[in-house]
């Protein structure tokens, strides 16, 4: 049942309320969703403090990092005050002093193949914001055989990608990359570097993708791979199709229990046959 809206919810989502794609009933069900965003960094912090003042009632906050001054460059929701402090319990501060509404739920736990499947039970969506391959593909492991609706981006130097999965019969990042790439290869913000704004852009359209499934409003970027190039300010975008021989959607496996989450992340013919 929608929740019904107090004077001051009226005023403070006032924006939203008039739009005849939201109105009351919209927000509401904003109200009552529950997100779990993976990753309280780069990404995590414009997803964390957009979808917050919107009004989604729950966020999730897995996180096991602790903030360092290096990055308070790009990671926006935490200050100077915060270094050495959870990055989850870091933003659980920064969602109350900007919402009431919403409940934090910290996670001050890495994300692993032994605790994803209780954690993703008790959300609607879950945002990938993490920052490592093994997470990565962990995240679209558990979502896909779960069938939770995700949204993964993914950011280096000026450029990033971002695109959503919403299950039945589209495809997963498995589809587009069947096993991350060979360790050492692809370099990480550390060793090259992010422009500090480019994790505002990416995780901002993260946000819009979240919120369009919680309102189940328009077209998402399910099937669709978004590139942003901020050194010539250009979008890009490349179709994904869902593979047939691609375990996770095709059923070969049952649990990321069954997939070692290391190196190339491969899931093996002999873990993929019954």
């Amino acid at each position: 049942m929608p929740l019904s809206l107090d004077a001051t919810q009226l005023d403070r989502y006032s924006r939203h309320i008039i739009m005849d794609e939201i109105g009351p009933a919209g927000q509401s069900t904003l109200l009552d969703s529950r997100v779990l965003c993976v990753g309280a960094g780069g990404l995590g912090s414009p997803i964390i403090q957009y979808l917050a003042a919107a009004g989604v009632g729950t966020l999730g906050i897995a996180d096991d990092d602790v903030v360092e001054r290096s990055n308070l460059q790009r990671q926006i929701i935490h200050a100077d005050a915060d270094v050495g402090v959870s990055k989850a319990e870091s933003a659980r501060g920064y969602v109350e002093r900007l919402n009431p509404d919403v409940t934090v739920e910290p996670h001050e736990v890495r994300v692993t193949s032994e605790n994803i499947e209780s954690l993703i039970a008790d959300y609607d969506i879950v945002v990938d914001g993490s920052d490592n391959f093994a997470t990565r593909y962990l995240v679209n492991d558990a979502c896909t055989l779960a069938g939770v609706p995700f949204t993964h981006g993914a950011i280096l130097r000026f450029e990033g990608q971002v695109t959503t999965f919403e299950g039945g019969d589209g495809p997963c990042y498995r589809c587009l990359f069947p096993e991350a790439p060979e360790p050492g290869t692809v370099p990480n913000c550390a060793e090259v570097g992010v422009l500090g704004v480019l994790p505002g852009v990416v995780g901002s359209i993260q946000a819009t993708e979240t919120l369009k499934l919680a309102l189940e409003y328009g077209e998402t970027l399910d099937g669709r791979l978004l590139f942003y190039d901020a050194s010539d300010t250009s979008f890009d975008e490349v179709p994904i199709q869902r593979r047939p021989d691609c375990p996770v959607c095709g059923g070969r496996i049952d649990s990321v229990r069954e997939v070692e989450y290391t190196d190339s992340c491969a899931i093996h013919s002999s873990e993929t046959t019954s």
